[in-house]
């Protein structure tokens, strides 16, 4: 609206400086009756194309009148006379191109061609057509041509204008619900709907066995602190794969460089001997390596440069799929977390100060109680005896919501000190075999281990009766077998499902592609185990079922 009139101000100067007929302002009152479509409404899709339009007409219409008229009077030349409407033609063609309508702008522009062509041809000057005036064609040509920069230059601001809004952070939280309502439809469409990373890893390497031979094949991926976690492992022997980043190592190599490395040696922390074929390809999503592929041969020159072409084309496509099952993992376990610690926080305010105030108000009331009144005294201690009981529960329930696998400590010292801290409330002796390698397991998969550990140990506090709690942790990635065994009353139903904890226990354990077992203890009580994997050196583990009493 602004452009508008500054330009229409300016143009019936000029017309009444060309011509010295007021007269000819009524082009101006054509063209501000036509641009009231375009300033009302002008994104609607006829309304404003409408207005723009007309606009243009009447501005060629208008330039051959008034060049006309300035040439009869003799004031002007009939170029100078054209030029006094051709500014408007400008704001019309500039607003189009500034609402993203580059093709209604350049059709302005071929109208704006064929009116003044129009207006040359029927106008007539000392029996003349005005199209065969020199001047009258020049200055047609100049403005069309200063028309065409204007939609140029107004394209480029519009699009350097729409380049910084798209720079700019967008809010937070709405940037997230965007991705993760994005993430949900992407998910829902994947084969069996999942955004597993071990799943994955998984089909990777049973597709790239298709592609070359491979006796031993493994995907890692970072897991903090300078180290790597085996998310899936195929062949015969279980391997102990090098998981430093810092050691001399094929493996350190393809993932600083980000380009295949091949060796003629195991990368396993224990080599193997004879002849061996090595080779790690890294999986790199943008500029980002997200993991490893490393495959081995027990034969000599088994990956020649072809076969590694062939096998880093499969890890391309691979190397996405990957990243975002590992973001979604990442996400999926700071949501649980975050949960957790609301309802640690919501019980501890809630509840939890509600018991301890009704066990003051019993206090209170034992207080004032007469001494003959025998029976109420021991109602009320015995009602206080069970506030306090649930209030230990309920500090228990906290300390397990709040429990988590420390980056640096492992998941044997969680779950050690989650024993330790229920065997001072419950009244267990609690005895420990720790065996835990300085490999880690995947954060998810360390993360489900504690929870399933703290269950069982839970249980046999609560359901079993026992004086004694075995705990047993062996770990050795991608190996984990953790067991909980009490001397208590056992369980009459030892099927997972038999009961809503073991249910839940048993869906963890297949979460995280490992199994649950549920056995009797001899002489009395009851074992669950959970194992993840196989373990080269099971022998080594002690039996802490059996362990004596004392140890």
């Amino acid at each position: 609206m602004a452009a508008r009139l500054v330009v229409l101000a300016l143009v019936a100067v000029l017309t009444l400086i060309t011509t010295h007929e007021v007269e000819q302002l009524r082009w101006i009152g054509l063209l501000a009756v036509a641009a009231i479509p375009a300033v009302l409404a002008p994104r609607h899709p006829v309304l404003g194309p409408l207005g723009r339009f007309a606009e243009v007409i009447i501005v060629g219409l208008a330039a051959g009148k008034v060049a006309a008229e300035a040439q009869i009077q003799g004031t002007l030349g009939s170029g100078l006379g054209a030029e006094a409407m051709l500014p408007y033609l400008a704001v019309p063609l500039t607003v189009a191109t500034l609402y993203r309508r580059t093709r209604e702008a350049l059709a302005l522009l071929g109208v704006a061609a064929v009116t003044l062509t129009f207006g040359g041809v029927v106008t007539e000057v000392s029996d003349e057509r005005l199209v065969t005036d020199g001047g009258y064609l020049l200055a047609s040509a100049q403005w069309l041509i200063l028309a065409a920069v204007g939609i140029t230059a107004a394209g480029t601001l519009q699009r350097v204008l729409q380049a910084r809004g798209e720079g700019r952070p967008p809010q937070p939280y709405a940037e997230a619900t965007r991705l993760l309502t994005q993430l949900r439809s992407v998910a829902r469409q994947l084969p069996g709907a999942t955004l597993d990373p071990g799943g994955i890893a998984e089909h990777l390497l049973d597709e790239l066995r298709t592609i070359t031979r491979a006796d031993r094949a493994a995907v890692l991926t970072a897991s903090g602190g300078g180290r790597l976690v085996v998310l899936a492992q195929t062949g015969v022997d279980r391997v102990d794969w090098e998981t430093t980043l810092d050691a001399d190592s094929a493996i350190a190599d393809a993932w600083a460089s980000q380009q295949p490395q091949t060796a003629h040696r195991s990368q396993a922390r224990s080599h193997r001997k004879g002849d061996v074929s090595a080779l790690v390809v890294p999986l790199v999503a943008g500029v980002r390596t997200v993991g490893l592929v490393t495959l081995e041969a027990d034969v000599t020159n088994a990956y020649p440069s072809s076969v590694v072409n062939k096998v880093t084309a499969a890890t391309g496509p691979a190397a996405l799929r990957l990243e975002a099952a590992l973001l979604f993992d990442e996400v999926r376990s700071l949501a649980t977390n975050e949960e957790r610690q609301r309802l640690a926080r919501e019980i501890h305010d809630g509840v939890a100060q509600e018991l301890v105030m009704v066990g003051y108000g019993i206090d209170n009331a034992l207080a004032l109680l007469p001494d003959d009144a025998k029976e109420s005294g021991e109602e009320l201690r015995t009602l206080r005896g069970e506030v306090t009981r649930v209030i230990t529960e309920l500090r228990l329930s906290l300390f397990e919501l709040r429990s988590e696998v420390d980056r640096h400590g492992g998941l044997a010292a969680a779950i050690s000190e989650y024993a330790r801290q229920v065997g001072a409330g419950g009244g267990l002796r609690v005895h420990y075999t720790l065996d835990e390698s300085t490999a880690r397991l995947p954060a998810a998969t360390e993360a489900e281990l504690l929870r399933i550990a703290q269950e069982a140990i839970t249980n046999a506090r609560k359901h079993a009766g026992a004086s004694n709690l075995w705990v047993t942790c062996a770990i050795d990635p991608p190996y984990a077998q953790i067991e909980v065994s009490d001397d208590g009353q056992g369980i009459a139903d030892q099927r997972p499902d038999g009961r809503y904890g073991l249910a839940i226990m048993a869906e963890r354990a297949e979460r995280i592609r490992g199994r649950l077992e549920i056995r009797p203890r001899h002489p009395s009580g009851t074992t669950v185990a959970v194992v993840l994997g196989s373990s080269p050196r099971r022998d080594s583990v002690r039996d802490s079922v059996n362990a004596p009493e004392g140890e």
